[in-house]
């Protein structure tokens, strides 16, 4: 052969070649299973869903054990089996003053379960100093309230009104703790009785209960009103705003009071206002 049909046999051979070697790589294309689109979909899923490895952290065990909620500390009521928020709201009542009094006390703990309470109850322990004061006074037999009243006067006798403590008023027939503290709180804001009719300026104060007192050399407490504000003159049950305004006005235009009578004039202070408040001022 000469030269040229050399050439173009080796370049038919490379051709032949390069053909045969192109269905090869096309049949092994084709003998590659494919995978479903449910199945693709399936193990992109997997992929993207790999799990994570989470550390199994075991709760810590509930204790049960006698306690005072009173004086428990937390590392006992986290053993308990409470939440650290619940210890705070025991540690919160307490410091407010709080005081856990009874078992059933306990169950208002906000978020306590009636579960956790029944599981708890029974462990509860009040101590002594928590107790209420009444459970040391003994039960008088027969439900007999334990207060010995007072022997009541009889008719011939009188109590002074203007110096008896409650112990004595509450000899005086028809007169009773509630009568008896009335008598004392009005007469502490009068600065003293000075007449048995005073009594008649308390709420319900029974009438017939008058008859039993006295007033001996009476000596009450006085205001200097021409050196009291407004709001010292209006403590006194006897001046209200406008007579307190009307006595201070008097004394910036016409300078200080020399009797209760320069207030005549004065709309606030009719006759009857002057005489019962004239006992109690000064000058």
């Amino acid at each position: 052969m000469n030269r040229n049909d050399r050439r173009i046999a080796v370049a038919a051979i490379a051709v032949a070649t390069l053909a045969i070697g192109g269905i090869l790589c096309a049949g092994r294309r084709d003998t590659v299973p494919t995978r479903s689109a449910p199945a693709a979909e399936a193990v992109g899923i997997m992929r993207r869903a790999r799990p994570y490895h989470v550390p199994s952290v075991s709760a810590p065990v509930a204790e049960a054990f006698p306690f005072d909620p009173n004086t428990a500390d937390s590392t006992e009521l986290l053993r308990l089996g409470l939440r650290p928020w619940q210890v705070r709201n025991i540690y919160k009542y307490r410091a407010r003053g709080g005081i856990y009094r009874r078992k059933e006390d306990f169950a208002r703990l906000y978020g306590l379960t009636v579960k956790d309470y029944r599981r708890l109850a029974p462990y509860i322990r009040i101590g002594q100093d928590y107790q209420p004061a009444a459970t040391l006074v003994p039960d008088r037999p027969f439900g007999i309230d334990s207060v010995i009243y007072p022997k009541k006067i009889d008719t011939t006798q009188r109590v002074v009104l203007n110096t008896a403590d409650t112990t004595v008023l509450l000899t005086v027939p028809g007169i009773g703790k509630h009568f008896a503290h009335e008598i004392m709180k009005h007469g502490r804001r009068l600065g003293g009785y000075v007449s048995v009719d005073q009594l008649d300026e308390i709420d319900y104060f029974p009438q017939s209960s008058k008859r039993y007192f006295i007033i001996q050399q009476p000596a009450p407490q006085q205001l200097n009103i021409n050196q009291l504000t407004l709001s010292q003159l209006r403590r006194h049950p006897y001046i209200n705003f406008y007579q307190a305004k009307a006595i201070v006005e008097y004394r910036r235009l016409h300078g200080p009071l020399k009797s209760l009578h320069d207030l005549r004039l004065s709309r606030d202070f009719p006759p009857e206002q002057i005489a019962r408040l004239e006992p109690y001022v000064s000058f």
